[in-house]
């Protein structure tokens, strides 16, 4: 099989590297104005460290909030560490860059979302290669697209 480029796995770590830049000048700085973050991650990734009643009331994944209070926030290569409130008990949580599903800024109307791919996609013979792809609308849920298309036009007003 021929060298290609995994242009998937490139926009994923370009997207990764920009959260990450993200959260350093949040870390450095503090949240400007209205900006504030909703960050859905896989809560099963081996990685992931949060409480255990966290991982019981969110077994496959969490959305957490990133606005009026945090607290400790750690910025590395490999992802982020925090400490939220949870109904007044503070809860410290660690999030591998590579377990984040979506990144919002809904202030600015910026988001990322992250598709990953179960299985290694089949390889397609000459004759395959002139059938068209599903829409991704009607893909189903494990024939994900391992190229990610970012579109804000959900986010606009």
């Amino acid at each position: 099989m021929s060298r290609s480029i995994d242009y998937g796995n490139l926009m994923h770590r370009a997207m990764r590297g920009l959260i990450q830049d993200v959260l350093n000048d949040v870390r450095d700085n503090g949240l400007p104005g209205a900006h504030h973050f909703f960050i859905t991650f896989d809560t099963t990734h081996p990685d992931a460290q949060l409480a255990d009643w966290l991982r019981e009331r969110y077994p496959s994944e969490m959305t957490v909030v990133m606005q009026h209070w945090f607290d400790n926030l750690e910025v590395t290569d490999t992802g982020f560490s925090v400490t939220l409130n949870f109904g007044d008990a503070p809860e410290h949580l660690h999030v591998p860059y590579d377990a984040i599903e979506t990144f919002v800024d809904p202030s600015v109307e910026f988001g990322l979302r992250f598709e990953t791919q179960e299985e290694e996609p089949e390889e397609t013979s000459a004759d395959d290669a002139e059938e068209e792809p599903p829409a991704p609308e009607e893909a189903p849920e494990d024939d994900k697209p391992e190229a990610d298309v970012v579109s804000l036009d959900s986010f606009r007003k």
